[in-house]
Parts: structure tokens; sequence; C-alpha cells
């Protein structure tokens, strides 16, 4: 080999190799410098995993370590409002709750609702109740049309009016966020306690006695017909304004609240039976 590559100096190198050298020129005060006494560098260390025990080796910047558990959590500022994540606590909720809230409704005298939804107020019954609610309304109200235009005038002919979709959904869903909304702010402002998630809750379940009651008000003898509305909305009426009065013991604005959520209930209840099931 030539003796011009022979000599050349390699223990500045970081991690280099010494170059083969022939026998005679071989030298015994070669030194081999460690990495570490090198220059410094933008060296990254990458631990082992850890919280996988399938994993093996180190990580990499691909596969940051991940907590066991962990959950994304949503965001506490304005942008959580439209982050799925923040509403996902709301639906929650086992079957056998929702029907155990379902036969509190049906049961107004005991008053104790909001202790029962007291760990866990839902959003759940609120949607479905209201959604099959106007499913109900515009289908029966319609089959009321027909069954009531047909004993009339059996040549009559007869159009389903596609419009009771757009006021049961505007009318029930106006009603169950409208209504608990305004006696949370009205409230507020009376200084008494006011929970306007569970004021959703109490109202949305409240308006489940429309959904069984809605089919026997097919039946066309309108004594019997307002019979059944008139009692539903009591019902209604009374579960509201009972567990209100539990709820706000002690305010001094208790009967008045009592009476206004008794008649707004008895008021939906009179709307139903004579716009959809006239």
């Amino acid at each position: 080999m030539d003796e011009s590559f022979a000599n050349l100096q390699t223990s500045h190198l970081v991690g280099s190799v010494p170059a083969v050298i022939s026998d005679d020129n071989k030298s015994t005060n070669v030194h081999i410098t460690n990495v570490s006494e090198g220059p410094s560098g933008n060296v990254k260390i990458y631990p082992p995993h850890q919280g996988n025990s399938n994993a093996k080796g180190y990580q990499t910047l691909e596969t940051p370590t991940v907590v066991e558990g962990s959950e994304q959590q949503p965001s506490n500022n304005w942008k959580g409002f439209f982050n799925v994540y923040s509403y996902t606590q709301y639906f929650d909720v086992d079957t056998d709750v929702v029907v155990n809230r379902l036969m509190s409704s049906l049961y107004p005298t005991t008053g104790d609702f909001f202790n029962k939804i007291d760990a866990n107020p839902d959003m759940y019954g609120l949607v479905w109740i209201c959604t099959t609610l106007v499913f109900v309304l515009s289908s029966l109200g319609n089959c009321a049309t027909y069954l009531v235009k047909k004993r009339t005038d059996s040549e009559a002919p007869w159009v389903f009016d596609v419009n009771y979709i757009n006021l049961a959904a505007s009318v029930i869903y106006g009603y169950a966020i409208i209504v608990p909304l305004a006696f949370y702010f009205s409230l507020r402002y009376m200084g008494s306690r006011a929970d306007l998630l569970r004021f959703w809750c109490l109202w949305g379940y409240s308006l489940f006695i429309f959904i069984p009651t809605s089919l026997p008000l097919l039946i066309p003898v309108e004594f019997l017909r307002w019979v059944i509305i008139l009692s539903a909305g009591s019902t209604s009426s009374c579960f509201v304004a009972l567990n209100l009065r539990s709820y706000l013991e002690g305010s001094n604005d208790l009967t008045v609240v009592m009476a206004a959520a008794f008649g707004l209930q008895m008021v939906l209840s009179v709307f139903i039976k004579v716009w959809f099931f006239p």
C-alpha cells in the first residue's frame, strides 16, 4: 500500500476505522479515539418503550410513548363547543337507567326524579324522546285526518300532509329546549339554584307519556280523545311541577314556578290534540 495513505492521521475521526497498513510500517502508538471523546453532535437518545409489554426495542419518532388508559380529553376553551368529545359524557347512559327514568315519568307523585339523575343527568332521553314523538305525531296525525275524512265523506280524496313533520319538529324540539332554558335564566335571575342540564333532562322525560297515548287518540270519539290527552297532560304537568318543588324547596317563588310549569305542559297537550288529532 502507498505510504501516503498509510501515514494519514485517523484518530480525530469519530467512529472511523484505522487504515490497514503494512507490517513494516505498523506503529505501536496507534490510538483509537472513543466516540465519547470526539466532538459533540446532535445525537438523539431514544428511551425504551414504556407501558406496552408487546413492544420491543427503542421507541422512535413514529412511536411516541402513550400512557395506558389515557384518552383524548376535550378542550376546555371555546373550541370545546365544536368538539364531539365534549358531549359524549351526556349520552353515556345504560338502557336500564333510561328505562327506570322513563317509568319515573309515568309516576309523577314520587317527585324524586332529580335524585335519580343527580349522578348522571343525560341528554339521550331528550333527543330520543323528542325524535320519536315527532315521528309519532306526524304519522298518527295524518292517520287521524284520514280516518276523520273517510268517516265524513268516504269519496273525498286524501293527501298525506308533509307539513306535519315540520310542525311537530319545530314545536317539540323548540318546547323541550327553549322552555327549560327560560326557567333556568328566570330562576337564576331570582336568585334560586338552577341547573340547565338537569332541567333539559327533566323536560325531555316529561314528554315520554305523549308517545304511548298518541295511539288511542286515533279512536274517532271526540270525548274520549279529550279525556286521554288531558290525562296525559296532567300526568306530564304533575311530573314537572312536583319535581321542581322538591328541587327548589325553600324558594320564595316556588308557587309561581310550579304554576307556570304546570300550565305550559297543559298548553302543549291541548295543542297536540287540536292540531294533530282534530
